[in-house]
């Protein structure tokens, strides 16, 4: 128990030492974390959207697919990623790594 109180503390303070650059903060970084962990899912149908949009039907149903589980991948590795490490200013200043769009619908039309 003693344990659980001095990880609380000692997570509390960096959290309170650290210094906010621009807008990003620790807070942020856990909830961008959080965020694309949750709508990681929702990538294959934006995914296919986007490629018949682009591309037809036919390269939705087969390239579109297979981007969206890649894309599904790499939103839930960098959602973990920021939830897990997010006391830590890294990358700098506590910045995005995926950054079009950082959050999953901010850039889509639904």
């Amino acid at each position: 128990m003693k344990r659980y109180i001095v990880l609380a503390l000692v997570i509390l303070s960096v959290l309170v030492m650290t210094k906010d650059a621009y807008c990003d903060n620790a807070l942020q970084k856990l909830g961008r974390g959080i965020a694309n962990c949750l709508t990681c899912p929702i990538e294959i149908l934006e995914q296919v959207k986007r490629v018949n949009n682009s591309d037809g039907p036919i390269a939705a149903f087969t390239y579109g697919i297979l981007k969206g589980v890649g894309m599904t991948v790499v939103r839930a590795a960098v959602g973990v990623y920021e939830t897990v490490t997010f006391p830590v200013p890294l990358p700098k200043d506590y910045k995005p790594i995926l950054t079009d769009p950082e959050f999953f619908f901010e850039d889509t039309n639904w």
